[in-house]
């Protein structure tokens, strides 16, 4: 077992200032993660592909996150912060300015992948170092400022875009990010000190294929279950699943093999610690009624309520906002009450709010719309903060890279679970509404509230796992050292 990371010691200046580096930067490479979505139609009209072909530009990236991210808690551990953080800049701006100057769509998929590599890196990152610099006492309020990256920045993602497309060319969508993400590469590799010391240690390097397989395969084939196009896929989504999950399988038997005589890729002795696996689940729960929700309403408000993309990403930035602004002031009353209090009535909020979407229809006003994203995005922020800190402050440092790298992957697969879920849900009914005589809106009206009544049931199963929540024992530190500038 490889030694405990050493805990420094940084003036609070200090630290703020790394912290804000590494905020700043991932909020950066993280609006790319959904920048692409109103981009779409114009970029199948220019390079001449299919829906399908253009969806992929969303989907690799995606699937890039779920491949890279396992690998993060081993690379972590053996690069310094420096390292780390030259390498994610390096490769998304990189990918950036390739996407840039994309002269053919392989171009510009490719560009995608390298982004989205950079991406991976970029949150494992973040929260470890917060975890090894900021103090038990003080990680809900520091916490909370990530909330900002989790929530905001995907979900501004769709509105930068719009207003982007309605200036001039989908290039501006990557010629905008390129000076201000270079900017924060500059400023980082200047300012940006080294936590702890990197641990050496081999590979194991069946264990990478294995992992990237198997995550990228579940991941995949989840995002693909319930899709329109589904049916023209060569291998069926669901055999993609059930192999991403039987070779997920096999890469976490031979991460328990490891642990016993040599280092794993991704140490899943984390999971032995109980706090951290209930919030684990519930951040799954979480974030699969989430995603369903957040795939939903722009179909909901652009199909149903005949609202522009522009609008749709609009109307949804306040519930984003609301997200990000709570998340500070969350954490700063989990430093002072803990998680239960929070979690418990914030899963609840979440669930009541999904439960009224089911009501929604063709003549619900876009401004109750607006006001139950809100609540809804409210609800979330009480959740995911206190989760995220409790749920790894548990551990003992030398495991935080490891339980950064966990809760990376385990979000990407919550995410395409509860896209999947919904979106078969929602097409299964409202194929059922059509066939019963109803109108194409009506049909689709009513397979959208059947989506939303799934989220409902997650939420309310989110309420059940957050009941098993509890305030963490203190984890002992290790002894206090300076640390390399």
């Amino acid at each position: 077992m490889p030694a405990p990371l050493e805990t420094p010691t940084l003036p609070p200046a200090r630290v703020t200032a790394v912290l804000r580096i590494l905020v700043l930067s991932t909020f950066v490479v993280f609006l790319n993660e959904t920048i692409m979505v109103n981009a779409i139609p114009r970029l199948m009209r220019e390079f001449e592909v299919t829906a399908a072909a253009a969806g992929w530009l969303s989907t690799a990236f995606m699937l890039t996150m779920a491949v890279v991210i396992p690998v993060t808690g081993w690379f972590l551990q053996r690069v310094t912060t420096r390292t780390a953080f030259t390498l994610a800049m390096a490769l998304f701006l990189t990918g950036t300015a390739l996407a840039a100057a994309a002269p053919a769509f392989p171009v510009l998929l490719a560009a995608r992948v390298v982004q989205a590599s950079g991406t991976a890196v970029m949150m494992p990152l973040l929260m470890t170092t917060l975890m090894t610099l900021v103090p038990p006492q003080d990680r809900g309020r520091v916490m909370g400022n990530i909330t900002l990256v989790i929530s905001v920045a995907p979900a501004l993602g769709p509105a930068v875009s719009g207003v982007l497309l309605q200036i001039g060319s989908w290039r501006l969508l990557f010629l905008a990010v390129l000076p201000i993400a270079a900017a924060m590469a500059v400023f980082g590799r200047r300012h940006l000190v080294n936590v702890g010391e990197p641990q050496a240690g081999p590979i194991d390097w069946p264990s990478v294929p294995l992992a990237a397989a198997g995550f990228g395969a579940l991941v995949y084939g989840l995002s693909r279950l319930g899709a329109a196009n589904a049916a023209s896929d060569r291998i069926p989504p669901l055999v993609t699943t059930l192999a991403g999950a039987a070779l997920v399988g096999l890469f976490a038997w031979r991460q328990l093999a490891l642990q016993r005589s040599s280092t794993p890729l991704l140490d899943l002795r984390t999971l032995t610690f109980r706090h951290f696996t209930v919030a684990l689940g519930l951040m799954c729960l979480s974030f699969m009624a989430l995603m369903g929700a957040f795939i939903l309403l722009p179909i909901y408000l652009q199909e149903v309520c005949g609202l522009t993309s522009l609008q749709t990403g609009l109307l949804l930035i306040p519930g984003g906002l609301t997200m990000g602004l709570l998340g500070p002031q969350v954490g700063k009353v989990y430093d002072r009450v803990g998680a239960p209090r929070l979690v418990i009535p914030g899963a609840a909020l979440t669930a009541l709010c999904l439960a009224l979407f089911t009501l929604t229809g063709e003549g619900t006003s876009p401004w109750l719309v607006l006001a139950l994203h809100v609540a809804l995005s409210a609800g979330m922020a009480f959740v995911f903060t206190p989760v995220f800190t409790s749920g790894l402050s548990v551990l003992p440092p030398h495991l935080y890279p490891h339980g950064s790298a966990i809760l990376g992957s385990l979000q990407q697969v919550a995410a395409a679970a509860g896209t999947a879920l919904v979106i078969s849900v929602m097409s299964g009914h409202a194929a059922t509404a059509a066939a019963g005589g109803a109108e194409p809106t009506g049909a689709l009206a009513t397979g959208v509230r059947w989506g939303f009544g799934v989220g409902a049931v997650l939420g309310a199963l989110a309420v059940l796992v957050a009941l098993l929540i509890r305030t963490p024992p203190a984890v002992r530190q290790p002894a206090e050292t300076a640390v390399e500038g």
